[in-house]
């Protein structure tokens, strides 16, 4: 199982957003010199809940604070963007970073209005507008000339530059926050990232998409790799001690990490900067974490590829 970090600092009041945004790309630093695997960004704009606020701007600054952890958007609100221009921004990252862009998409927001209102987007044309994106953003990457015409978009292009350094384009992930939409990307053979659920509903949820993958007729073998660009999210914290952990953290952290990975899911999205929480608090988790659970769970993930080949 893949881990990673979801940088998604809060900035309560505007005297603090250069400090929180300067204070992310320095974790962005830590997560990749510590071994982890990805770093996801969010957009959410106006409120201070996610201070650096683009995620395609700060994973250009990302790309070059960087050189080796992927770059994911959880997500990038394709419904509050013109298609063209967001293909061709991620396009150009994907160039930059040498291919280690994952291009999480969603319609938008499903709490903050005040994201639709300041981009002139009514809330309910988020999903048709994001679906009509989408579609346009895939034959943008294609490399040939765009002609659109749609509900939202009429297009003439003659070619997207730059193409993208990934082919046929970036690796696409779909956020799905309910079952219905996790089994209409299942349908479609594509990954999806998951949000925050129990592990009853996560096990059941990765049970329906495996069901439903095999229905499409797929193989088991095309299934697992399949699962393995699957991502889900979970909140950690991490403190020398139990005590600690309970007294700084949130106290309704009860699952194991290690139950997650046994459900098969290909990569774990975790939060260790919790809201307003002070920087020097989410990197101590971050490394905690780093040092005495991630060697661990490694560890453990080797001995089942060693068992499977065994076997």
């Amino acid at each position: 199982m893949k881990l990673s970090n979801f940088l998604f600092p809060e900035s309560r009041e505007p005297a603090l957003d250069e400090r929180v945004i300067d204070e992310t790309i320095q974790e962005a630093r830590l997560t990749e010199q510590l071994g982890f695997d990805a770093v996801w960004l969010a957009e959410h704009h106006f409120d201070g809940i996610c201070a650096y606020v683009d995620p395609i701007s700060f994973a250009a600054a990302l790309a070059t604070a960087t050189s080796r952890i992927k770059i994911g958007f959880a997500v990038a609100q394709v419904s509050l963007h013109h298609p063209i221009r967001l293909a061709e921004q991620i396009s150009l990252l994907d160039n930059i970073t040498k291919g280690r862009i994952i291009a999480g998409l969603g319609r938008g927001t499903a709490y903050n209005i005040y994201d639709y209102q300041g981009y002139g987007v009514p809330a309910e044309q988020a999903q048709e507008r994001f679906e009509e994106s989408e579609a346009i953003m895939l034959k943008a990457w294609s490399g040939e000339p765009v002609e659109h015409h749609g509900k939202y978009w009429n297009l003439k292009l003659p070619m997207l530059r730059p193409r993208p350094y990934t082919r046929p384009h970036p690796i696409i992930i779909r956020s799905c926050g309910t079952e219905e939409s996790m089994l209409g990307i299942a349908r479609k053979r594509r990954p999806f990232m998951m949000n925050v659920q129990s592990l009853d509903v996560t096990k059941r949820r990765m049970d329906l998409y495996r069901q439903t993958l095999r229905a499409q007729g797929m193989t088991d073998t095309e299934v697992t790799r399949l699962l393995e660009d699957c991502w889900v999210w979970r909140n950690v914290f991490v403190a020398h001690t139990d005590a600690e952990a309970e007294r700084v953290g949130v106290p309704l952290f009860q699952e194991k990490l290690a139950a997650i990975d046994a459900i098969g899911v290909g990569g774990l999205i975790m939060s260790f900067r919790l809201g307003p929480m002070p920087h020097e608090l989410a990197t101590s988790s971050l490394r905690l974490f780093a040092e005495k659970v991630m060697p661990q769970m490694r560890m453990k993930g080797a001995r089942v590829m060693h068992r499977g080949e065994e076997t």
